[in-house]
């Protein structure tokens, strides 16, 4: 009984040191927090006129943030919009001329047609159906001569119809719309400012859900696949605090442990990158240090 007794303590002693243990061990992963970083640039030269955004700011897609200078672009629109109409009124007499020689040539069909009828009747003579003929061609060889006429005037309407599609591409481009949900990380550029054409405005980042990077070793990889959920632990004051994360990306090759990892043994051995996906309550930040645990279900 004693020695059933004995068993039975140095079995309780030995399962709690072992729970011990585990709650006290390693994490499964470590890392950092990253997030899909987006530099919006300018998209046309000139002074910043408005540009009403700050670092924090939680922006919406699509949202309208600031415009570039214009004036200029508005001036040459404006110049080539009555280079457009003096051109056009050249075209119309042009056309014009053509309507009239299209209504002679009509009527010298007709008169071809009564011509032809009338020499089946033995009323006519071949002489009118020439001179009739030969109307015809001199009034088509003219259609055709100011046609090739009006071909400069035209090509140049559409050169400008090309132009003016090109400074309406660059003056919506001289507007400054946020492409993504997402808070300003870093602003770059102030109101006022002249800036160019790449020149970085802002940076900006959805930080909803946050993206953990870790690294396992190859025996770790049977106990993870893609959408599974794990334990993402971050330092706060003297304890834990817990995260759920969900598994979205695993490596398919191996590769060297990053610099980031303190020991020199540890940064030569071969291991591979998961990626998790942890909703953000607001404390989660860029570079933010994370542990990676996963859960036994």
């Amino acid at each position: 009984m004693k020695k059933y007794t004995h068993i039975l303590i140095v079995s309780i002693i030995a399962t709690t040191l072992f729970s011990c243990g585990k709650d006290n061990g390693k994490a499964d992963g470590y890392g950092n927090f990253e997030a899909t970083e987006v530099t919006i640039s300018a998209e046309n030269n000139g002074k910043l006129i408005q540009f009403t955004i700050d670092e924090g700011d939680q922006l919406k897609k699509d949202q309208f943030v600031g415009f570039i200078d214009t004036v200029q672009l508005a001036l040459k629109r404006e110049q080539l919009m009555v280079s457009k109409s003096v051109i056009s009124s050249k075209s119309r007499g042009v056309l014009s001329q053509i309507s009239v020689l299209n209504s002679k040539l009509k009527t010298a069909k007709i008169n071809k047609a009564r011509t032809e009828n009338l020499i089946k009747d033995n009323a006519g003579t071949q002489k009118q159906l020439d001179d009739v003929s030969g109307e015809i061609d001199v009034i088509k060889s003219q259609i055709r001569s100011v046609e090739i006429q009006n071909a400069p005037v035209v090509n140049e309407l559409k050169n400008i119809d090309v132009q003016l599609k090109q400074l309406d591409d660059q003056i919506h481009k001289s507007k400054i719309i946020n492409p993504v949900n997402g808070t300003v990380l870093t602003k770059y550029a102030e109101p006022n400012e002249i800036t160019a054409f790449g020149k970085p405005l802002y940076k900006i980042a959805d930080l909803s859900t946050m993206e953990l990077r870790v690294y396992v070793s190859e025996t770790q990889l049977a106990n993870i696949k893609i959408g599974q959920k794990v334990d993402v632990k971050i330092d706060v004051a003297d304890a834990m605090e817990t995260y759920q994360g969900i598994v979205s990306w695993i490596a398919s090759e191996a590769e060297f442990t990053p610099k980031i990892i303190q020991t020199k043994e540890e940064r030569v051995a071969l291991v591979y990158a998961v990626k998790m996906n942890v909703v953000n309550d607001g404390s989660l930040k860029i570079g933010m240090p994370a542990e990676m645990w996963i859960t036994q279900e």
